[in-house]
């Protein structure tokens, strides 16, 4: 096509980024492989996320599950990361947040709990309880 001979965009598919533009808006459960960018609206789950980026216009309705996430925007919803959580100057974060690091500038607004250890100890405890608790009951 003769319309994209002379711009710099690259439209790669092993970049693996995903961005829903601020007129954008999504409903129902999101899972993105690599890093996911936000700057409009989602009703629903975000899951499997590398990177999640909520933009200062994004607005997430649900819960993101990914392995870094960095809030600008608005989130209601439980953020659970791998690795840390940033919530930015002028962000807003209605619901817990759990990874092994969490990060909150000055200007942030924050309601709800924060638990900062790893989530794969505490999936690997609870599984290993629930294991248990079959062996005992059988």
């Amino acid at each position: 096509m003769a319309i994209f001979k002379n711009t710099s965009v690259s439209f790669e598919s092993k970049n693996g980024d995903t961005v829903i533009g601020t007129e954008a808006y999504f409903q129902g459960t999101l899972t993105a492989k690599g890093s996911l960018r936000i700057d409009g609206r989602v009703d629903g789950s975000i899951v499997d996320a590398k990177i999640v980026t909520v933009g200062k216009s994004g607005k997430i309705k649900g819960d993101i599950s990914c392995e870094v996430c960095y809030v600008c925007g608005e989130v209601r919803g439980n953020i659970t990361a791998l690795d840390h959580v940033e919530a930015l100057s002028g962000s807003r974060v209605d619901g817990d947040m759990r990874a092994p690091r969490i990060m909150l500038e000055e200007g942030a607004i924050f309601n709800g709990n924060c638990s900062m250890e790893a989530p794969k100890k505490a999936a690997r405890a609870e599984s290993h309880t629930e294991k248990s608790y079959k062996t005992e009951a059988n």
